[in-house]
């Protein structure tokens, strides 16, 4: 298969997420393949003529280079004397431009349409399926759709929208759906520090969560406030037809959401109103393929055998996207599987998008399809490294080894030789890929000199290979609770990268000349071999520094980083860092070879913990400085922004309400200090619990090119540090490669690669590396949340499970809960009519000839079941009310 230039620049043009995918087809060993360059061969480059668009000039190329392929076909395969003369292969166009083939034909050019080339292939009932819904061979809409009433307004052309955009009448932001009311959305947007609200599927116009949109903000007296009722999208459209290509209307379904709309709209509260708008076009898709099931009640025949195409729903795994309408041949087999459908489009006329059939990955709640169903509904690129990538490893492969010291030798180059030094790792249990290690030691003069030794990746990850751009592709290594999947290869990320005790490693080193008060006299930085004296986990570090009994040189090393550790924290803490909380789970697995999870405790924090953490912290400022004073205009930075004041509102009004309490967010020092006076004497996990609500009012850190936003945006807000970055860990994150090649070009050892010059390169990179940064954090919350369910099903087979939870949220029919133990938040939902007040944060609920007030911050006890979803045969966890009353039945 022969693709041209002129179509994979299109492609790049119109979607950069398939671009790539079309890019590591195009690339994978077994490829059948190739990419022609047409555009630079003068027999097929093409110049754009007079009066044409762009659009006609692609295809004038594509036909043009069509017709030098048959010829160029034939005068490859010249006769041969004395043998029959060997049919030639005939070069085919395939396109569903409809007006693209009617000239090629013109032409005289075998052409026809993707469908009808996989119409003629083996299997095609199946290969169909896997077809865009786009591609058509009629050039006008169906009467059918034509004639059906429009749902949405038309979105404005792009031109206009950036017009809009740049003269502030409209504005730009990603739009995020509302996780507990599918009819209800937001876009934040730099004009207003509260999101632009989008009430109702008319105003949201068939944004998808994610997409980058252009929004028209209405005249305050038209703002609202958001909906307070959880208005789930399955039960509300439970019996809505897929297959209905009749008008959609005034049906039930769209009656039923306008009866919501105006329920929530009576009863709105004037208090919270904010930007309120509606979405007048997209500037960017985020469309790609998700993780999905079919709804087996849209199905008109589930019969095993039928053949016949189907209209069906495809419910996603997510509940911030919409049901996406599929037509398949295989809707009765893929029942109880969970499938990947992509997004081809959305018209004005439909209330769902519509897709396609990509592939099923295998049996619901089977572990091997909801791992790789996890890993693809966050994007997180998986496949195993290619060739091209593994050849970039050392060939001496896991023989390689640190040679002998010699003058001579590259490897020892400017290294300074720590080997001696007493050097010693603290990791989790079982961590392979250690990234760093610790040393500490007085000095004769009074101070103390510390040393943090991070993996020296960048020796062996050389910029501009098929190792670093793949590397730079998956931007950090994703941790699921029973699975990992690496940045680098095996080789490297924990074996010749990873600072393993009593083997010699090449490193990159910070050490510093430290005052007893941990004041920093100086610090330098340096490449180095050391060789690791011994791999703690935080416990056994623990254990050594409180036994009274030891005194050897490795534990006083631990006792006196210890004691550097706590002073550093406290010149932090005083500086104004934040002590925030995020809740965090430990799975107990069944055994080190089985993934069966058996119970679910919370993760224990010791000093050690906050021992590395304190070096880590102080290794990045320091590298931070060095990079941005040698390279301000490309060094790679980490900022945290301060949270606009409006995010904190609401968090503000429920402490003062419920409990008298104040927030001050004028500063991160006052922040610090008012959540420090959080604190309720009869509950400890209440300060644990605020602290948590304020970190989801925060903005999440990102990284940046120092050159590209203003200095005085720098600082790390949470950290209170006017610059930061990340360096301590390269063997899990890409950004600390590039902060290693920048240290590595400042201090004199290499020259800095041309693309870490490039400003414009620098923030490309950064841009992905944010994104697969956040997904990876979701992903590995996702897996601790299905270990967590499966957790929590083999506890409730064998007794009734309750847990203690906090309520975090009220809702006009419900509570939102958080199970602290299990580290999971939960919904308790009222199918009764129960008093809601929203001003108080409170609902009051008729029990037994009594009224029984629950409000935010309350502790109630929950009962946590675990049930199989009829229709998409997914286990998911339910919750309801066991104390102060029993909310089953209600």
């Amino acid at each position: 298969m022969i693709l041209l230039q002129t179509v994979v620049e299109e492609v790049r043009h119109r979607s950069l997420p398939l671009y790539n995918r079309l890019k590591a087809l195009v690339k994978s060993d077994d490829k059948r393949i190739w990419i022609f360059y047409n555009e630079y061969r003068s027999e097929t480059a093409v110049i754009r003529e007079e009066g044409e668009s762009p659009n006609d000039r692609n295809d004038r190329g594509i036909r043009k280079a069509t017709a030098w392929y048959n010829n160029h076909v034939s005068l490859a395969r010249p006769p041969v004397r004395g043998q029959a003369k060997s049919p030639l292969p005939t070069v085919v166009l395939l396109t569903d431009d409809v007006a693209n083939r009617q000239k090629a034909e013109r032409e005289g050019l075998t052409c026809m349409s993707v469908r009808k080339y996989v119409e003629g292939m083996k299997e095609s009932g199946q290969l169909l399926d896997l077809l865009s819904v786009a591609g058509s061979d009629t050039i006008e809409p169906t009467q059918a759709v034509a004639a059906r009433q429009a749902l949405y307004p038309d979105y404005l052309p792009m031109a206009t929208l950036l017009a809009g955009i740049k003269s502030g009448h409209l504005h730009q932001g990603h739009f995020n759906a509302n996780q507990y009311n599918y009819l209800e959305g937001s876009v934040s947007v730099p004009a207003f520090e509260k999101p632009v609200l989008l009430i109702g599927r008319e105003h949201m116009n068939r944004a998808v969560q994610g997409d980058i949109v252009a929004v028209e903000v209405f005249d305050e007296k038209d703002w609202k406030a958001p909906a307070d009722e959880v208005v789930d999208q399955e039960a509300t459209l439970k019996n809505d037809d897929a297959d209905d290509s009749e008008e959609e209307g005034e049906d039930d379904e769209a009656l039923a959401e306008r009866k919501v709309l105006q329920t929530e709209l009576a009863k709105q509260s004037t208090s919270s109103k904010q930007p309120t708008g509606r979405v007048v076009g997209i500037v960017k898709r985020n469309w790609r393929s998700y993780v999905c099931h079919i709804d087996s009640t849209s199905l008109t025949s589930t019969n095993p055998t039928s053949l016949s195409q189907q209209t069906v729903f495809a419910t996603p795994v997510s509940r911030l996207l919409p049901r996406i309408r599929l037509r398949t041949r295989q809707a009765p087999m893929l029942i109880g599987q969970k499938i990947l459908v992509t997004i081809d489009r959305w018209e004005r006329t439909s209330r769902y998008p519509e897709g396609h059939f990509v592939r099923a990955l295998g049996k619901v709640q089977s572990k091997e399809a909801e791992q790789e169903s996890l890993l693809l509904e966050f994007d997180v690129p998986y496949r195993p490294f290619g060739k091209a990538i593994l050849d970039c490893l050392p060939p001496e492969g896991d023989k390689w080894v640190v040679p002998p010291k010699s003058a001579t030798d590259p490897n020892w180059r400017d290294r300074e030789d720590l080997r001696d030094l007493i050097v010693c790792s603290i990791d989790p249990p079982g961590c392979q890929d250690i990234d760093d290690a610790l040393h500490a030691r007085r000095l004769p003069n009074g101070n103390i000199e510390a040393g943090v030794h991070i993996a020296d990746v960048s020796h062996f990850v050389l910029p501009d290979t098929p190792m670093d751009h793949e590397a730079a592709a998956r931007g950090t290594t994703v941790y699921l609770v029973d699975k990992r999947i690496d940045m680098l290869p095996a080789l490297l990320g924990t074996n010749l990268c990873s600072l393993r005790p009593h083997v010699e490693r090449l490193a990159f080193s910070v050490i510093w000349e430290l005052s007893p008060e941990a004041e920093i006299v100086n610090v330098r930085f340096t490449k180095s071999v050391i060789a690791s004296k011994s791999a703690f986990t935080y416990e056994e570090a623990q254990v050594r520094k409180d036994d009274p009994k030891l005194s050897d040189s490795l534990t006083e090393s631990i006792r006196l980083l210890n004691d550097l550790a706590r002073k550093l924290k406290a010149a932090r803490m005083a500086a104004g860092a934040l002590n925030l909380a995020s809740p965090e789970v430990k799975i107990q697995l069944d055994s080190s070879e089985s993934s069966d999870p058996i119970d679910v405790e919370q993760k224990e924090l010791r000093e050690t913990n906050s021992l590395v953490e304190e070096f880590m912290l102080l290794a990045n400022i320091s590298v931070a400085g060095k990079i941005q004073e040698t390279f301000p205009q490309t060094a790679v930075l980490r900022r945290h922004l301060p949270p606009p004041k409006a995010n904190f509102e609401k968090l503000q009004d429920i402490l003062k309400k419920r409990r008298g309490m104040t927030l001050d967010v004028s500063s991160s020092g006052a922040l610090a200090s008012s959540l420090d006076r959080c604190v309720d004497p009869d509950e400890p996990a209440f300060n644990t619990l605020v602290r948590i609500m304020a970190t989801r009012c925060m903005l999440s850190a990102e990284y940046f090119c120092s050159g590209s936003v203003a200095r005085d945006t720098f600082g790390h807000y949470g950290l209170a540090s006017p610059i930061y970055t990340h360096f301590t860990s390269p063997i899990r994150r890409y950004a600390d490669v590039l902060a290693h090649r920048q240290l590595s070009a400042a201090i004199g050892y290499t020259s800095l690669h041309p693309s870490l010059h490039s400003k414009s390169h620098v923030e490309r990179v950064l841009e992905v590396v944010n994104k697969r940064h956040r997904m990876a954090q979701m992903a590995s919350r996702a897996s601790v949340e299905f270990y967590v369910g499966l957790a929590l099903k083999a506890r409730s087979e064998k007794e009734t499970v309750i847990e203690d939870a906090f309520v975090i949220r009220t809702f006009r029919n419900g509570l939102g809960v958080f199970v602290s133990r299990l580290g999971i938040e939960g919904l308790v939902t009222f199918k009764r009519e129960i008093q809601f007040d929203a001003d108080n944060y409170v609902i009051t609920i008729p029990a037994d000839e009594q009224l029984v007030a629950i409000a935010v911050f309350d502790k109630v006890k929950v009962l946590v079941e675990v049930e199989q979803d009829k229709n998409t045969q997914r286990g998911r966890v339910v919750m309801s009310l066991a104390h102060p009353i029993d909310s089953r039945g209600m």
